[in-house]
């Protein structure tokens, strides 16, 4: 370091070295063209090599500390000019100024960048929270479209079939707008200067009970075995957060499930959902929880955000549970959510 601020010193103070230089040989070169005795030169000259070695180490004690005093004011000057030390010539006042022309700009500019992100996320949690009005209302009409208490024969029981096929499906397709809809809020709100997370005791097998029969049509409709024992484990935790994870890892499973059963249980104190899908490809899983990264079996699957893994990695670090996601392609995957010892 001290190389080079010497290296910077000498760059920066060359002209005035090579001018003081020069002056001493001109002098020097007219002393003795005058015929003045070479001692007497050379002692003029020593004189003169002394006071300017004096003044340039001083000169170079001064510009290293005010280099270490710019270089401790890296840690406050994002936040404020007030600490600059006080300008030794007008060329250093000249930059101070552009310094605060362009701090105030920044200030601005970061001003008016706040107050938009806020009125946008003001904007789109309201339209979330409205859009769930007629999410609502479409679930009730669909789910009222049920046949009469007659058993119909024939071609109409053909037709009956078909159509109780439809709202399925319908029903289906409703609850997936409904869960983007969520996954979206979940976005914006982990995204926000503030959360609401409430930690406290919670009964894990209420929360899973809760996921679990959100997605009963799903394992209903693709024919997926559920096997859960219950816990009866209390953990401390946001049952909010840890609901809409569990539900993220559900989805999730089922997605990419076929055939075969998901399994979840407890194993040393840790929530484990293991299913039988088609599972990650070994290069894949050190990233499927960044945000946007889809993967090989992602990109297969057209449905794949890569979304809902960065939100329930993300919700679990700042819950202060552990997250580990094992797979073999082809065999299944199992996610491992550990909670605090103190639950």
């Amino acid at each position: 370091m001290k190389q080079k601020i010497g290296r910077s010193y000498v760059k920066c103070r060359l002209k005035w070295i090579a001018a003081v230089t020069g002056c001493g040989i001109v002098m020097t070169a007219v002393l003795f063209l005058n015929e003045v005795p070479a001692g007497e030169i050379a002692y003029g000259m020593l004189l003169c090599l002394g006071i300017l070695l004096l003044a340039v180490t001083m000169d170079r004690i001064s510009y290293g500390r005010r280099h270490r005093e710019l270089l401790a004011l890296r840690q406050s000057i994002t936040v404020s000019l007030d600490n600059l030390p006080e300008p030794g010539e007008i060329l250093e006042e000249d930059y101070q100024q552009l310094l605060g022309l362009l701090a105030e700009e920044k200030m601005r500019i970061w001003n008016t960048a706040v107050s938009e992100k806020r009125d946008l996320m003001e904007y789109y949690t309201m339209w979330v929270h409205q859009i769930k009005t007629p999410i609502a209302a479409l679930k009730l009409l669909i789910e009222e479209d049920i046949p009469g208490e007659e058993e119909p024969f024939g071609a109409d029981r053909e037709r009956l079939q078909q159509r109780e096929k439809r709202r399925d499906e319908e029903l289906q397709q409703l609850f997936a707008i409904e869960q983007y809809v969520n996954m979206a809020l979940s976005y914006m709100r982990l995204g926000s200067e503030t959360t609401d997370f409430v930690l406290r005791q919670t009964d894990l097998d209420g929360v899973i009970r809760m996921a679990v029969r959100r997605y009963a049509r799903h394992f209903i409709s693709k024919k997926i075995t559920l096997h859960y024992e219950e816990t009866g484990a209390r953990v401390l935790t946001d049952e909010k957060w840890l609901g809409f994870v569990i539900e993220q890892l559900l989805s999730n499973a089922l997605k990419y499930t076929h055939e075969g059963s998901i399994t979840i249980g407890m194993e040393k104190g840790r929530l484990t959902i293991t299913d039988t899908g088609i599972g990650i490809r070994a290069e894949d899983l050190p990233r499927v929880c960044e945000k946007g990264y889809t993967g090989y079996n992602g990109h297969a699957n057209q449905k794949s955000t890569g979304i809902g893994l960065y939100l329930c990695s993300t919700i679990l670090k700042k819950l202060g549970h552990s997250f580990t996601i094992t797979s073999q392609e082809g065999t299944g995957t199992r996610v491992i959510v550990g909670f605090p010892e103190e639950s």
